[in-house]
Parts: C-alpha cells; sequence; structure tokens
C-alpha cells in the first residue's frame, strides 16, 4: 500500500456512521476489569504471603540466633553440673575406702562389689600408686593389669596429680561416650592410690536432649505466634494496597467511578488513597469535558459538511459551464476529504462501554467491503478480489468494517491496479490482509507507520495519519496485532490478526 499512512487519504466520505448523543463513552475494556480485580485478589494474596514469609524468615533467624547459643550453653551447664557431680561422687567413695582397706585387696574388693554392685550404666574401680587395679564394682577378672593407660587419661592424671579431675570421652571399648571422674585415696600425707567413678552418657544426653526439645517447643511456640501476628500486620498493610490496585485496574480499564475511598491501614496509606481519590477525580472531570467537546464537536462539524455538501451538489446540477463543474467537483472531493477525517477523529475518541467480543466472519466482512468500495476502486483503476478461506474472529462488526475501510482506502487510493483481501487462520489466529502492488513502504518506516499522525517521506499533502493507527488500536482493543511487510513479487501487505472464535 506503497506508504499507507504514511501516503494515507481519508476513508470514505459518510459521517453518519457514529453514534450522535450526548458524548462519546469511555471504553470499558470488560475482559480487563475481570482481570483486574482477579489480579486484586491474587495480588493481595500474594503480597500478604511475601510479608508473612518475610516476617517468618526474620523471626526464623532471631530464635534460632537466640536458641543454638542458648541451647549450647544448656549443654555445656549440664555436662559441667554431671562432671561436678562425679568428681564429688569419687571423693565420697576414695573417703569411704580409706588408707586401711587398701592394704587389704581382698576386703577392698569385695567392700566395693557390696557397697557399688554391678550397674548397666556405672562402675568403680580402684587403682594403686602404681596404677595397678586392685578392685572393681563389676568383678575380679581385671585385677592385676594396669589400667593407668594413655587409654584412660584421667588416671594418668590423678596419679601426676592428687587432685579430683573428670571429662566426657569416648570409650572405644563400650563404644560410646562415658563421663569419668578420678579422685585420690590421701589420709593425712600419705597417697593410697586413686578411686574412679564412670557412668554412660546416655541419662546425660537424654537431659540434654530433654532440654533442646523444650528450648524448641518455645522456638516453634513463638513462631507460631509470630506467624499469628505477622499474617495480621501483613493483612493490614496488603489489603488496603490490593484495593487501590484493583482500584486503579478498574479506572484503566474505563470506570472512571472507581475509587479507593479507604480509612484503613497506615496513615501514609490512607493519605495515598486519598491523593488517589483525588486523582481520579480530576481525571473524570477531564474526560467528562473531552466528551462534551468530542459531542460538540461532532455536531458542530458535521450539520455544516452536509450542508456544504448539499449545496455542491445541487451546484453540480446546474453547472453553467464544464470549468465550473471541475471546480465544484473539486470542492466536493475537499469536502469529502474533510468528513473523512472528521470520521476518523472520532473513531479515535469512541469507546464502548458495554458489550464483550461478538464472533464475526471474515468472510460476509470482507464482501461488504468488496460491495462499498468497488465502484471507486474501478473509478481510481483498481480492482479488488477477495482469497482465502475466511473464518470467524472475535471482535466487534464496526471495528472489523472500519479496519477493512481504512487499508483499501489506502491501498486504491495509492497503489492502483490489483488489491488482494486475503483471510484465514494461521498459528490458532484469524486473519485478514490487504496487499497491494504499490511501491512499498520504506524499512525504516514500516515500525511507526501505524503510529498517530505518521507521515512518511513521500506522502502527499492532504493525509491526516491516522487510519493505520485507528487499525492497530481497534485490532489492539480485541487483543489482535497489525504487521507491515513487503509482499512477494512488491508492494506491501498489512496483515491484521485477531483472536480465533472456537
Amino acid at each position: 500500500m506503497a506508504s499507507q499512512e504514511a501516503r494515507g487519504r481519508p476513508g470514505p466520505t459518510s459521517v453518519h456512521h457514529h453514534r450522535s448523543g450526548r458524548g462519546v463513552p469511555l471504553r470499558l475494556d470488560r475482559g480487563h476489569v475481570e482481570r483486574g480485580h482477579e489480579h486484586g485478589i491474587g495480588g493481595a494474596t500474594k503480597l500478604r504471603t511475601r510479608l508473612v514469609i518475610a516476617f517468618a524468615y526474620v523471626l526464623v533467624t532471631v530464635i534460632v540466633a537466640l536458641e543454638v547459643p542458648l541451647a549450647i550453653n544448656l549443654q555445656r551447664r549440664v555436662q559441667s553440673e554431671v562432671k561436678s557431680g562425679a568428681e564429688s561422687d569419687a571423693l565420697l567413695v576414695a573417703a569411704g575406702i580409706g588408707g586401711a582397706r587398701i592394704a587389704h585387696p581382698l576386703t577392698l574388693q569385695r567392700y566395693v562389689t557390696r557397697h557399688f554392685p554391678d550397674q548397666e550404666n556405672g562402675r568403680v574401680i580402684v587403682i594403686d600408686p602404681d596404677g595397678v587395679l586392685i578392685a572393681d564394682s563389676t568383678g575380679s577378672d581385671h585385677l592385676g593389669e594396669t589400667y593407668a593407660t594413655p587409654g584412660r587419661p584421667e588416671l594418668m592424671r590423678v596419679l601426676q596429680t592428687p587432685e579430683p579431675t573428670s571429662e566426657i570421652r569416648h570409650s572405644d571399648t563400650l563404644r560410646q561416650d562415658i563421663l569419668v571422674a578420678a579422685a585420690p585415696i590421701i589420709e593425712e600425707t600419705t597417697f593410697y592410690g586413686a578411686v574412679r567413678v564412670s557412668e554412660l552418657m546416655g541419662e546425660v544426653q537424654d537431659r540434654v536432649r530433654r532440654v533442646i526439645a523444650g528450648l524448641a517447643v518455645i522456638g516453634l511456640g513463638a513462631l507460631f505466634a509470630g506467624l499469628i501476628v505477622a499474617f495480621a500486620l501483613a493483612g493490614s498493610f496488603s489489603r488496603p494496597l490490593t484495593n487501590l490496585a484493583a482500584v486503579a485496574k478498574r479506572l484503566g480499564g474505563g470506570d472512571l467511578s472507581a475509587r479507593a475511598e479507604t480509612d484503613q491501614g497506615a496513615s501514609e496509606i490512607v493519605q495515598l488513597a486519598r491523593s488517589f481519590d483525588d486523582m481520579a477525580d480530576r481525571l473524570e472531570a477531564t474526560v467528562k469535558a473531552q466528551r462534551e467537546f468530542v459531542a460538540n464537536a461532532s455536531h458542530q462539524l458535521r450539520t455544516p459538511l452536509t450542508g456544504m455538501k448539499l449545496r455542491i451538489e445541487a451546484a453540480m446540477a446546474g453547472a453553467p459551464s464544464e470549468e465550473v463543474r471541475r471546480q465544484l467537483e473539486a470542492a466536493d472531493t475537499e469536502v469529502d476529504r474533510l468528513a473523512g477525517i472528521v470520521n476518523r477523529l472520532l473513531v479515535m475518541a469512541r469507546r464502548i462501554e458495554e458489550g464483550g467480543p461478538s464472533e464475526i466472519d471474515l468472510d460476509e466482512a470482507v464482501h461488504r467491503a468488496l460491495e462499498r468500495w468497488g465502484e471507486r476502486a474501478s473509478r481510481q483503476g483498481a480492482t479488488l478480489t477477495a482469497k482465502g478461506e475466511g473464518g470467524r474472529a472475535l471482535g466487534e462488526q464496526a471495528d472489523l468494517d472500519q479496519i477493512l475501510d481504512n487499508l483499501i482506502d489506502n491501498a486504491v487510493a495509492y497503489a492502483p491496479g490489483p488489491v488482494v483481501i486475503e483471510t484465514g487462520r494461521a498459528d490458532g489466529r484469524a486473519f485478514l490482509a490487504v496487499v497491494d502492488v504499490g511501491p512499498g513502504i520504506a524499512a525504516d518506516e514500516r515500525r511507526r507507520v501505524t503510529d498517530r499522525f505518521f507521515r512518511g517521506r513521500t506522502a502527499p499533502k492532504g493525509g491526516t495519519g491516522l487510519g493505520l493507527a485507528i487499525v492497530r488500536e481497534l485490532a489492539e482493543k480485541w487483543g489482535g496485532t497489525v504487521a507491515v511487510e513487503t509482499a512477494d513479487g512488491g508492494g506491501t501487505r498489512i496483515e491484521v490478526r485477531l483472536k480465533a472464535a472456537t
């Protein structure tokens, strides 16, 4: 279509296709508003979830930062207590044995086994100053063996330094941790040997685990309570914000009565909502003024244009000479052009408040377009043909007619010759395309040719730069797209893709 809108001409001359009345209603895209409402609900949940997760992360970090050191400290404290208790037990056993019993090994063994019978978790042994085992609460099988070895460091320490000692270590024999405490047997200044008391750490570890479990329960309780508080706080923040977002969606979709009207939440959010409502009031007033302007302009422009056209046609019928007739025809053409500009401006301003998309038969739409444009195309040296498998699209019939009128008008006016209107389906969408054999559109202008008021370098005088902009806006109104490309063999192919009806 050569330079299309860059060279574009006005469409059909009739200015009566557009609604008259008190104003042009702002289009309310119901699907957009419903999606905005759903987004608002989903957005509230997402925002609240993010806030709760963030609060939970901080809370868990604080709980871990507090409870882990506390658990470690409590574990150390429990171990210190049991070690201190074991040392006290060892000192008591050493005092009970005394030096007199050391001199009588058999008596000592009977004393130890009687007072400290074999227990599953505990054991008492007595060694002499040389580290030799002389009494064992578990029996006499190992008596006479040297027990003060590197594997029993507590016994070596107590022999070297006659002071109580204790530790928790791993026993290779028992293959588990044990608590051992050794104490010297001293009377006056004489060192008679040492006593070692040992027990398995199972009970101690159970005690530590119970303490840690208690801390964990406290931490989980604090986390649960914190999450409840976080959920409530997040709701107080998210509800006003998401409500504001939903109202903004409604306002953007055309519902100019949408207002936030909220007094909930933080003072900053309330102030934001009030500022938003003030903006919406100003926007509604501006749009109302625009509607009144469009309505007045429509009325005031249509009436004189219609009168001018009627007078020119009447004058043409009684023209005294051929020259006068040619001048009147030129004036009539200019009136038609001006009427086309008015039509395009009104289409650009028009919005539809009610009704969703309907199914449109592309073949029928093209057939009506051929009837409207056939005679005019012939006068301008163009031939119109339809090609393709047709199909059904979702949209509005009047919008599709306007799209076809604008595309055909450009092709007929600026690319005389064959013009093909193609229809069909591709990639799950319905399409219609108008293909001409004109000089085409420069590559650097193709992306801008659908912009409002854009006119290319080669555009002749008289164009408005609105034709393809209207095509694009009407297509996008129903979720469609417009593509401008070079046709096979030269010329221009402009394709409009719309949602296909199922």
